[in-house]
This record gives C-alpha cells, structure tokens and sequence, in this order.
C-alpha cells in the first residue's frame, strides 16, 4: 500500500494543527449521542470551492486583458488553471485546498459513521448515518472526477484512481493505496445504495445544507450519468421529483427573478428557501469577487456569444437582461450569483464566505434529458428541455420557442437528432451555469476541445485526451507517496 495523504480527524489543517499534533490522537470527544453526531457532520461537506478553477479552465473563461484586481489575492490560482499549468499551494480556490477539504469532509463522515454503527439498535442515528454515507460518497466522486481520467468502462479498470478513505483515522500517519477509478466507483455506488434507505429529512433543522432524500437522488443521477448508466439517472431524477414536478423547482428567471436587482438576485440564487438550491455550502471563498476581478475569466466576446446572439430557441435568453451580468468595465462579465459573506475574526480583519449550489433542480432536469437522450427517448427529453427554457427566455412563446426535433436538426445542421439533442443541452447548460464551474466536467465527460487565447493572440489548446484535462495530484500527496498523474 502506497502512502497517500496526511489525513486529521477533526475538521481541518489550520493553525490548530500544531497544537493537535501535540495530544493523543484519540483524544477527542465523544461522540455519544445523535445530537453530536449531527453536529459533526456539518464538517462533512468540503468547506473550500472548485469554481475559481473549473471555471476557469472551462471554455466560458478567456483573456480580459487587464490587471488582476489586488483584493483577490494570489493571482497565480487564475493563471495557472487558465494555462493548464501545474500550480501546488492549498490557498482558497486553489487545486490543492479542495482536495485537502474533500478529505477533511470524509474524515468527519467516517468518525460520524464509527459513532453510528456503535449503536446498532438506536434508530436515532441511521439518518445520521445515511447522511454520512452520502457525504462520503460525494467528497469521493468529485475528487476522483477531478483528480483521475473520466469513467470509461473499458478503461476503468486500470485507471488510477484516488484513495477511497472507509475509516477514520487511528494514528497520525496512514498508508492508503491509490486503487482504480472503477473501484471509486464500486465505492461510491455502494455508499449511495446504502444511504439511501436511511435518510429523513426531518433530521435537519435546514434541510438546505444537508443530504435531504432528493438532494441525495439527484447526486446519484449525476453519479450515474458520469458512469453512462442512463436507466438509474432518469429513475433518480423521476424519484426526486415525480411527474412534472421539477418544473415548480426551477428558478423563475424571466418573470420574478428578473425584477430583482443585482443585491436581491444573489440573496435569492443561494437561498435555502428557493426549491431549486437542493444542497447548499458555505466555502471559505473569493470567487464572488474574482469572478469580476481576475484576469481570466467571462468577458464581452463571450457574454456577446452565449448570452446576445442567436441560439436555438429562436428566443432571447433573459440573462443578457439581469442586472447580474454586469461588470465594472467594458471587458470584464460577471455572473454575481454567489453573494460574499465577510465575517469578521477581528476589528479589521476576517474571512470571505459564500453559499454554493452544489446540487439544484436544474442539474437534476438536465441529467434526465441528456440520459433520455442517450436512451432514444426523445420525446421525454424535449418535455424537461422545454419546461426550463420556459423559464428562460424573454417572452417565451411555446409555438415559436420550444424545441422539436426537427428545429434541433436543422440549427445544428445534421441529421442525427441524437448528436443534435446533446449539442442543445450543452449549449443550454453551458449558459445556465456560467461562472458556476459546471462546464468542466461536461468538456470531461464528452472530451471537448478547449481553446484559450493569449493576449497575443497564440492558442492555448487542450485536445479531447489531453492529459492535462486530468488535474495534478497535490505535491504534498506525491510527497507522501502518491503517484502523480502523467504529463
């Protein structure tokens, strides 16, 4: 078994850490109640974010050609991202601080899990365990989605994966062995299927920010999508919101939202009171700010290409109208969707906050439709398509808006309706989720070409099987004997 990461049970590596390394590692507290339990899951959930550079390795980032603002710190989390160059430090919105957060949230879902199963026959833990399991099984998929190759069964087998950590620690150092993606996903599939059984949402004074059953649904429909098991996805989604119910969950984009200025808009886009925010986070994170700030990111060509320009609709989307779209100059685009919450630890010095999004109504509709599209069910797809486009075009008409498989076609100009439903979603999805970091991982699933320009002009390519698509392993893992991920 090969070394892997330093792992501390608690929640994090911060200035604390010498004074932990200095007690007993048992040391701890007790566990013994539910209440506690579900105190402790609340660090379960990575507290650092993926955005700032999915983001910005996505094709919705490019060269704003300006200064990078002083109040996003180090730069270089933007840069390197948007190069496709190998860039270790564990600072906020960096490669290395997420990973370093998905394992911490595992070490609090594995010491709740020890908690839990110490009490077999109290079943006021086991929605606190069904919990944990979800948790785990969530931090694991996006590391493995980030840190090793996109699950292809005829490959998976023999792919490096990442370390699935089932136990908490014992010691302050342990050997883990980096097994293959498609034991991640052996894994993570397990977990799923365990925890499913056990959750109830009562347990949860937010239910928000915690797995609630159709948040844990609609992480397994994404699970599913990514590992093309299409049946589960549309069984998943289906359980999560039966029927036509999922059309009362989507954001009301071209109607209420739209009246809403720039303030209220991002008090509402992460609300735990808006049904479509099916799992929320709170990251220690400058991407509401950076977005805006950072050299790299959403500008005019592409606010002008996604947002102004014909689509295939027919229609106008609504975001090029929300007050949320503009920036403080004329190149610079931002989606302020994620509102900044400063707390301070001081007079004058404290720590940026955002709620996140993890998992929404949205995503959820737009799994269904890709998984019945993949499946021949075109007819299933176009309803869900044509429910959110409802929401976002500007004066939608059903007559002269919505999709048909002939509309498709012919804007894509093929006729594989097939090949033309995916080019549709994507597009669409990609507009949906600018600035939001999702885009990364469909370029990942469907092998997309990314290109970036330089500022003068010179191509920053990433092809379908660029190995840099594959996001280095932290050096403080391959320090500890982690294999780092071919270049």
């Amino acid at each position: 078994m090969l070394p892997v990461i330093f792992l501390l049970l608690g929640a994090s590596l911060l200035p604390g850490c010498k004074k932990y390394l200095e007690q007993v590692p048992d040391n701890r507290t007790q566990l013994d109640s539910p209440e506690k339990v579900a105190q402790l899951l609340t660090s379960a959930y990575p507290d650092r974010d993926y955005y700032t550079f999915t983001e910005t390795m996505s094709d919705n980032s490019q060269d704003r050609k300006m200064a990078a603002s002083q109040y996003v710190g180090d730069v270089r989390i933007n840069e390197h991202p948007f190069r496709y160059t190998d860039f270790d430090t564990d600072i906020r919105g960096s490669v290395g601080a997420y990973w370093q957060s998905c394992y911490q949230a595992i070490a609090a879902a594995n010491q709740a899990l020890e908690a839990c199963d110490k009490h077999p026959g109290n079943k006021a833990y086991l929605p606190y365990k069904g919990e944990a399991l979800m948790a785990r099984a969530y931090a694991h998929f996006m590391l493995v989605s980030l840190f090793a190759k996109s699950y292809d069964a005829a490959t998976a087998a023999g792919d490096p994966g990442i370390p699935y950590v089932k136990e908490p620690e014992k010691t302050l150092y342990k050997n883990y062995e980096r097994k293959s993606v498609a034991y991640v996903y052996e894994m993570i599939d397990k977990d799923i299927s365990e925890a499913l059984p056990l959750l109830n949402d009562n347990a949860y004074k937010v239910p928000a920010f915690h797995f609630t059953r159709v948040a844990a649904h609609a992480f397994a429909a994404r699970f599913y999508l990514f590992q093309k098991q299409y049946d589960k996805v549309i069984t998943h989604v289906s359980q999560a919101f039966p029927g036509t119910t999922i059309s009362a969950a989507l954001r009301p984009l071209n109607t209420v939202y739209k009246a809403y200025t720039s303030d209220q808009f991002q008090n509402y886009y992460t609300s735990s009171s808006q049904k479509t925010n099916l799992l929320l986070a709170t990251n220690l994170s400058v991407w509401s700010r950076g977005q805006t700030d950072y050299q790299y990111g959403f500008n005019q060509a592409l606010a002008q290409q996604l947002l102004y320009s014909n689509n295939v609709t027919g229609g106008y989307w609504t975001y090029g109208d929300l007050t949320y779209y503009w920036g403080p100059a004329p190149d610079r685009r931002s989606a302020k969707k994620l509102i900044e919450k400063f707390i301070y630890t001081s007079a004058d010095v404290g720590n940026p906050y955002v709620f996140a999004p993890l998992l929404t109504a949205e995503e959820a509709l737009f799994n269904r439709a890709e998984a019945n599209i993949q499946s021949g069910k075109y007819d299933a797809a176009l309803t869900d398509l044509n429910a959110f486009i409802s929401t976002r075009i500007n004066n939608y008409d059903a007559g002269t808006n919505a999709l048909t498989t002939a509309k498709v076609t012919s804007y894509y100009k093929t006729a594989d309706t097939r090949q033309a439903l995916i080019n549709a979603l994507l597009d669409i999805k990609r507009v949906e989720f600018i600035q939001e970091g999702m885009r990364w991982f469909d370029i990942l699933r469907h092998r997309m070409t990314v290109t970036h320009t330089n500022a003068d002009g010179s191509p920053i390519i990433l092809t379908a099987d660029d190995k840099r698509k594959v996001i280095q392993i932290p050096q403080s893992a391959q320090a500890a004997g982690i294999a780092a991920n071919p270049r």
